[in-house]
């Protein structure tokens, strides 16, 4: 007898629909699954035969055969396991085959009980796209599926459980769509950062259009400081921006039941000790990397020229297209990585070249070869460079706190929500801006095309960084308020960019 089961599966951190297909049928005893499973797929089969002795039922006896179709992607995950069990016990008979639109995820421990997986999101989503009108998962993982707003959630404990269900002797409560419930998690504030006022007003700017940042400083300036509390000025997410990042964490893994639903940006801050596969995403079955974990957020480089220059060269496309692509022997996946590039450096090897200390035992050509560890091209993609100057006496003395996060956020938001309204596109922002959106929204007067046209001469700017100061100047003149890009704003502009490295 031939019975078919739907579940779902993820392909980079997208769900799609995977049918498992069993056929039981006479002689020695034999139980094989193909089409492409991964070892974790593979072990499914003893963790099924034990769940379903343990749960007081009859594992069949014969030759078992299941297939995950289309058999031409391959399998991973231990969320086969659920769908392989109701798949054989349909197909010897013991229950009747499920409605042919309800789909099962989760994983079975020896004892007979379901275990939560990682990917329920994506594979939700997926699920109401293709039609599927109920999904049973694990307790743990019903919050997190309903935030899909599809198919109806039946959360489940022990297969003991779902069996009774499926047999019509209990019925199974729907789970309620998860709300979210305010934040007690404590976000570090810009009130803690004694002055730095030109490097607060930067990071504002950043905020606000999403720019990339890099801050340069001696040690003790405050840069790591002020980029550790930029996410409490960050503007709110979109409902839409909240369920892609969750996705991602999802997929990882990195999902809380309590609280399925990301509502604070990311905020990720790799070690320099990196490897490329860490930050961009890869590995023989590829899986996101740090640049995918901060979609959405912040990616902050700390001690930057002591990265590989190679792992950082690896950068350059994603912050350009807002995606990285892998491509490995099993496949070939695409990942979102729309990110805030936030980079902290000192300015030479002991940390205090150009300080008026003159503490700094650097010589020229060590400043020159500290410095050339970061590629000109990678500099080009970031929009904002700012010298953090060393703090004096008076400043560390005055305790007087300064202006709150809260403050600082509610002009980013205004500041965004024009953005919002004058592309017309949910969550799109300034530092996104495509040729079209450039020429019909960075429209210089007189006065301002001539001031860019000596400072790109001066400084010697690319065709890059011309588009980026004009980009910097849109997001100043939306914090002011200005439907038009003045003087004043390209003044500002520019001077984020007048920074030799």
């Amino acid at each position: 007898m031939v019975s078919s089961v739907r579940t779902m599966s993820v392909v980079g951190v997208e769900g799609m629909l995977i049918t498992v297909e069993c056929t039981v049928s006479s002689g020695l005893p034999f139980f094989d699954i193909v089409g492409l499973p991964d070892t974790a797929v593979k072990e499914a089969r003893e963790r099924v035969r034990a769940a379903i002795k343990t749960s007081g039922l009859k594992f069949p006896a014969g030759r078992i055969v299941i297939n995950l179709a289309p058999a031409d992607i391959k399998k991973t995950g231990t969320h086969f396991d659920l769908p392989i069990l109701i798949a054989i016990l349909s197909a010897s008979g013991v229950i009747k085959r499920p409605p042919i639109k309800s789909a099962f995820l989760g994983e079975l421990s020896l004892d007979g009980h379901i275990c939560s997986v990682s990917g329920v999101l994506p594979m939700s989503v997926a699920a109401k796209k293709s039609g599927i009108e109920s999904i049973y998962v694990p307790s743990e993982n019903a919050p997190e599926a309903t935030l899909a707003r599809g198919p109806a959630i039946m959360p489940v404990d022990t297969v003991a459980q779902l069996i009774s269900a499926l047999s019509g002797e209990t019925v199974l409560e729907e789970e309620p769509i998860w709300v979210p419930t305010p934040s007690n998690e404590v976000i570090p504030d810009f009130k803690d950062v004694l002055g730095q006022e030109n490097a607060k007003r930067a990071m504002e700017i950043a905020a606000a259009g999403s720019h990339n940042v890099l801050l340069i400083g001696p040690p003790g300036s405050g840069k790591s400081m002020l980029s550790k509390r930029l996410p409490s000025i960050l503007p709110n997410m979109t409902v839409g921006e909240a369920l892609e990042v969750t996705q991602i964490y999802s997929v990882m893994g990195q999902l809380s039941s309590k609280s399925p639903l990301m509502t604070q940006r990311p905020f990720r801050a790799p070690h320099h000790t990196i490897s490329n596969a860490g930050l961009t995403g890869g590995g023989v079955l590829p899986r996101p990397g740090e640049i995918t974990m901060a979609h959405n957020g912040v990616l902050f480089l700390d001690e930057l020229p002591e990265f590989h220059r190679d792992t950082l060269d690896l950068m350059r496309q994603p912050l350009e297209d807002g995606k990285v692509t892998i491509s490995r022997v099993s496949g070939t996946v695409t990942y979102p990585s729309e990110f805030m590039l936030v980079c902290a450096m000192n300015p030479c090897k002991c940390g205090w070249y150009g300080d008026s200390s003159d503490r700094c035992t650097c010589s020229e050509q060590s400043v020159k070869n500290y410095r050339s560890r970061i590629s000109g091209p990678l500099l080009d993609r970031i929009d904002i460079i700012l010298e953090v100057p060393a703090m004096n006496y008076e400043e560390l003395r005055d305790r007087k706190e300064a202006e709150p996060s809260a403050s600082i956020k509610e002009r980013v938001n205004r500041a965004r929500k024009r953005q919002v309204a004058r592309y017309g596109k949910s969550g799109m922002c300034n530092a996104r801006m495509g040729p079209d959106e450039l020429r019909a929204f960075c429209r210089l007067n007189d006065e301002s095309a001539a001031m860019m046209h000596k400072a790109f001469e001066v400084f010697g700017l690319t065709a890059r960084s011309y588009d980026r100061i004009l980009k910097v100047a849109r997001t100043i003149a939306d914090l002011d308020g200005s439907d038009q890009i003045q003087t004043k704003h390209i003044a500002e502009a520019i001077q984020y960019r007048t920074v030799e490295i």
